[in-house]
């Protein structure tokens, strides 16, 4: 019997000996004349759900939650390097910065490299992606500028796509004041209501124009998407992140585990299912969920194998993306119109008795100091825009006595 297993296991070495490695082609661009499959990597890190903001950076507590921040920036960086065709979109300041204090000069400089090439993409730059029911706009506007403040001191980068994947709903609020207000050139989110993004899929309706103020008119409005999926995560059976249960592409013919043309068949498929939802011909895939990547060489390993053999196959083109792409692709179009919008997307329901909207009400402590000391600190902005241009420069007596200390 051990004679046997050992011919056996012989045999099999040979076969796989013959094995020849394959070079990824992953430079391919957009294809006017093609349909066009967008590939944006992506990761929706939560900066507090069931684990703490320390927790889930670190990668403490999995018997929570399996998730490590630290992991996925780390890890995608490195992918990033390995290969100038790939790029990736982070979205929260929160850990990006606390990840960024902790990395040595070298580190640094690669990834202001990656962010110079467009590698390295940042959408909606906002320090957490707030929720869009009870956050005040005050707040809003505060965690926002304070993700710009970073990407702009450290990267001179400006976002230009507001990334709101997962908030329960929307609001006419953010599409104003933090979105055309704020200078994005689009707005994406996942979640809308069953019965409306039904409606859309029958009358190809997921990007519109949203027009949320009725004083701005057009002049206020931004291209927005609608992920038809009502979520944000990559397309059925393509989810390679490590530990998921969706089957890696195995291009090794001598394998017995091949599975190249089924595998190409399937996406092709999810790509002309996806196309009979839009206008023109780009669809964006968003290859990523929530805290995905922390293993990010298994991702992009399938990626690559994926971008090379479909485009083989000819029958779509598909490519590393960003989002800030897809939407300069979709502005190109002469001969496409948009729907327009004017109201908000509440409530928010995900089937005909699930509806989101109660647990607005949790916490309620908490949102109302909050709401007031929001309120208070609108008012002091206030009347320090009241005071003379030199005031706000002068120091307070105890700050001159110590000045005057110092300087003896």
């Amino acid at each position: 019997m051990q004679c046997v297993l050992l011919l056996l296991l012989c045999c099999a070495g040979a076969v796989n000996s013959k094995a020849q490695p394959i070079h990824y082609n992953t430079t391919s661009k957009r294809d006017p004349s093609k349909l066009n499959i967008h590939l944006v990597p992506h990761t929706h890190d939560d900066s507090g759900w069931l684990k703490t903001f320390e927790q889930y950076y670190w990668g403490t507590r999995q018997d929570i939650q399996m998730a490590g921040v630290q992991y996925v920036l780390s890890t995608v960086v490195q992918a990033l390097l390995d290969n100038a065709d790939r790029k990736f979109s982070y979205a929260e300041m929160s850990f990006f910065t606390r990840w960024w204090h902790l990395q040595t000069p070298r580190v640094q400089q690669q990834v202001r490299q990656l962010v110079a090439s467009g590698q390295l993409d940042f959408v909606n730059g906002g320090f957490v992606q707030h929720d869009e029911a009870a956050a005040h706009y005050a707040g809003m506007i505060d965690q926002t500028t304070r993700g710009h403040r970073f990407l702009n001191s450290t990267f001179g980068f400006v976002p230009k796509v507001a990334w709101q994947i997962d908030p329960f709903g929307h609001s006419a609020t953010q599409a104003a004041l933090l979105s055309a207000a704020a200078g994005y050139e689009a707005l994406f989110f996942g979640r809308a209501d069953y019965q409306d993004m039904q409606q859309r899929a029958r009358e190809r309706q997921f990007e519109l124009l949203w027009r949320p103020s009725a004083s701005w008119g057009a002049a206020g409005q931004v291209f927005t998407h609608n992920y038809p999926s009502g979520n944000y995560g990559p397309p059925t059976g393509f989810n390679f992140d490590w530990g998921q249960l969706d089957p890696p592409i195995v291009d090794d013919p001598a394998s017995s585990e091949f599975n190249l043309q089924q595998r190409v068949d399937q996406f092709v498929a999810q790509a002309q299912t996806w196309s009979n939802f839009m206008r023109g011909n780009d669809v964006i895939f968003m290859m990523g969920s929530d805290f995905q990547y922390a293993n990010a060489h298994a991702v992009f390993a399938n990626l690559d194998k994926l971008i090379h053999h479909v485009n083989a196959d000819g029958r779509v083109n598909v490519f590393y993306s960003t989002p800030a792409a897809y939407v300069a692709a979709k502005a190109s179009y002469n001969n496409v119109s948009w729907p327009v919008k004017t109201d908000d997307f509440f409530p928010y329901a995900d089937c005909a008795h699930c509806y989101w909207t109660g647990y607005f009400t949790s916490r309620p402590a908490s949102k109302g100091y909050i709401r007031q000391a929001t309120a208070y600190l609108a008012a002091a902005r206030q009347l320090q825009a009241l005071l003379p241009p030199d005031s706000a420069r002068k120091s307070s007596p105890r700050q001159q006595q110590q000045q005057q200390q110092q300087q003896q």
